[in-house]
């Protein structure tokens, strides 16, 4: 964990400085440390670089390693309680659910909340595409872990599909704009829209390590669950919401970015061992720094256009996701 420290800072710093224009690594501590601390450094840069580092980029590594450890840490949770290791956000249809909340607030309703239209209406979203999922589940009789994420898949779809007949029926002129969370995106990123994801982040996260014990209770079982005195049904249902919760939040400042729950909790897996107590720390930690180089790729692999972060996470995950498929098999 402290190696992961030490790698966080210095792959936001590294971050912040890669870009059209180059900051040395010294400026960008530099004005974050005047930013913080006004004078305590004399500075040597122009205006110009300091609205670039503080104003553009910070807010972006910044919401690339919240999106990445709530991603992250609610993948791990979903492979828990249904004990399914290919259990994901973006699987499940949460994403895609908090994807049509906030297609639905830009496009038709509008920003009647302010703010905190795109995040409720995101959340919303996801929890009702996770109840669907779990009524498909209970309506199939799909008890099986497999037949859990095949009922995620097509309730994806399905909400997907709604979302593209929102965007059909929407104002042209304004439907570019939801690329973005089609495709995924940091490049909206400002500071007055950390606040929400970071609130989140820390309360769910909080409570999701401070459950660590029924985590663990819950990837063996059901009936073991139950013989310890976890009210297995409730619980469940609580991660999905609480799962949703982060989802929903996330899409609704990121766009849909897929398979960095599936991944990171496996990769943690193999250094960490299976204890949640250390599962769901380590995962936020991991998936913070991964999607701060999948940015980092994804400004740099088209410079001096953004590629949209969902296409390099969607490479990267496509290829470990049959790789996971392999090693099960």
């Amino acid at each position: 964990m402290l190696c992961g420290g030490g790698l966080l800072i210095l792959s936001m710093v590294i971050g912040v400085g890669i870009g059209a224009v180059p900051v040395p690594a010294g400026t960008v501590f530099g004005i974050a440390v005047n930013k913080m601390v006004p004078g305590l450094i004399e500075a040597d840069w122009s205006q110009g670089r300091e609205a670039i580092v503080w104003d553009i980029r910070f807010p972006r590594v910044i919401l690339a390693a919240l999106v990445g450890a709530g991603l992250a840490v609610v993948g791990a949770a979903l492979q828990s309680v249904t004990r399914n290791p290919l259990a994901d956000p973006h699987l499940l249809g949460i994403s895609s659910g908090g994807a049509f909340g906030a297609i639905l607030a830009l496009l038709h309703t509008g920003l009647f909340l302010g703010l905190l239209t795109a995040p409720l209406m995101a959340f919303a979203g996801s929890l009702i595409a996770t109840l669907l999922v779990l009524a498909v589940t209970r309506f199939a009789a799909a008890t099986s872990a497999d037949r859990l994420v095949l009922s995620g898949v097509a309730v994806s779809f399905i909400v997907m599909a709604l979302a593209n007949v929102l965007i059909f029926l929407g104002d042209p002129r304004a439907t570019h704009t939801v690329v973005f969370w089609m495709l995924g995106g940091l490049g909206l990123a400002q500071w007055s829209h950390l606040l929400f994801p970071l609130g989140v982040l820390s309360l769910c996260g909080a409570w999701l390590w401070v459950k660590s014990g029924d985590l663990n209770a819950m990837t063996i079982g059901d009936e073991s669950a139950s013989t310890l005195g976890i009210p297995v049904v409730r619980f469940r249902l609580t991660v999905f919401v609480a799962g949703a919760l982060i989802t929903g939040v996330m899409v609704a400042f990121s766009g849909i970015i897929g398979f960095v729950g599936l991944m990171i909790p496996h990769i943690v897996r193999f250094a960490a061992g299976g204890n949640y107590a250390r599962v769901i720390p380590a995962s936020m930690l991991a998936g913070a720094i991964f999607l701060i180089w999948a940015d980092i790729l994804a400004r740099t692999v088209m410079a001096p256009e953004d590629m949209p972060i969902g296409i390099v996470t969607g490479l990267i995950g496509g290829v470990f996701f049959v790789w996971l498929l392999r090693r099960k098999g």
